[in-house]
């Protein structure tokens, strides 16, 4: 198994990776992200044969994908872990039973329109419907974001909501990914969180320092330790691959500015079910100053069966984490069950 440096030094040559140069606008890099299955595989080099797969999948649940995460993948490899996550497949039109459109309970678990609460002491705010990439495991991939509040004079319901509830102490920022926002109208909603006596802490789940480095600019660092509450970051990797380049300065600098920032990862087949690419991922994580927080058993969602690993090769994949590793470098291994107070551990 190739190490992940290794991984990320090999990049399609002579083809058209036109990704974001150093230093380069992330809205600009968010615009210029691929969106065609067709663009994408052509970019790899990956052969026609499923193609068409390929574009029906995408019909039902959009491909993005930035350039700058495709530069990390392998070219010709259908199996690239990274690859993986975001490209469409047949199988995600298989109905597989068990498997649904809402397998967390957000509909239960709703209080003002875009506002969430499933467990004591927090609230979750779907401060945007879309994201910079599009998992294909995404366990919100049939959410009604239509539904969900857009700007900040439509947050006032929600906002009303958490005032008058003085037990929650922290609102997560979700969607969707928040971080597609403009840092103008994430600092204005962090503004009126603060104004909220028994907020404590804001935080932020966002892949966008993963997939779109430059993401992690001073404008970002700027609002999120420009108020009173305290800053939480969770960003969401599932393989060592990712964490190269100018993800990883900008994960460093997150740190530099004070800023906690945690990992989830999802357990996926194919992506990272084996215990040596589980252990470099948060062997990797640790060296950039993240804390490997939560293994996510997969979310039943319909239209992500392939990605399903049993919850006996987790066990394993763990046992020798706890083994190897220093116990601060090891997530919890655990699983969303709809009405459970809290993240159910998985033993």
């Amino acid at each position: 198994m190739k190490d992940f440096t290794e991984h990320s030094t090999e990049k399609p040559i002579g083809l058209a990776l036109s990704g974001p140069s150093h230093g380069g606008s992330w809205k600009h890099a968010l615009a210029s992200a691929v969106r065609d299955p067709d663009e994408l595989m052509d970019i790899l080099g990956l052969p026609h044969a499923s193609r068409e797969g390929a574009r029906r999948a995408a019909r039902r649940f959009p491909l993005i994908v930035p350039r700058d995460f495709i530069a990390r993948m392998r070219p010709g490899d259908p199996s690239d872990p990274l690859l993986r996550q975001v490209l469409p497949l047949g199988e995600e039109e298989e109905d597989v039973a068990g498997f649904d459109q809402d397998p967390v309970g957000d509909r239960e678990a709703s209080l003002a329109p875009g506002l969430l609460q499933k467990y004591e002491g927090r609230v979750l705010l779907i401060a945007a419907g879309s994201c910079a990439v599009n998992c294909r495991y995404c366990f919100r991939k049939h959410f009604p974001y239509g539904d969900s509040p857009r700007g900040i004079s439509a947050w006032a319901p929600a906002l009303e909501r958490i005032k008058a509830t003085p037990s929650v102490s922290e609102v997560i920022l979700s969607g969707g990914d928040p971080l597609v926002l403009t840092d103008q109208a994430l600092e204005r909603l962090a503004s009126e969180l603060a104004l909220i006596p028994h907020l404590k802490r804001l935080r932020v789940h966002s892949r966008l320092p993963i997939v779109i480095p430059e993401r992690v600019d001073d404008d970002l660092i700027g609002w999120m330790c420009g108020t009173r509450l305290m800053p939480v970051l969770v960003v969401h990797s599932n393989h060592p691959a990712e964490l190269v380049g100018r993800c990883a300065e900008g994960l460093l600098r997150l740190h530099d500015a004070g800023i906690p920032v945690l990992n989830q990862g999802v357990l996926l087949r194919g992506v990272n079910d084996d215990p040596e690419t589980m252990l470099r991922l948060c062997e990797r994580l640790v060296e950039l100053r993240v804390l490997p927080y939560y293994l996510h058993q997969l979310d039943p969602v319909q239209g992500a069966a392939h990605f399903h690993v049993d919850e006996s090769r987790g066990l394993e994949i763990m046992a020798e984490l706890r083994r190897r590793l220093p116990g601060y470098a090891v997530p919890r291994y655990v699983k969303e069950v709809p009405g459970a107070e809290s993240k159910v551990e998985i033993a």
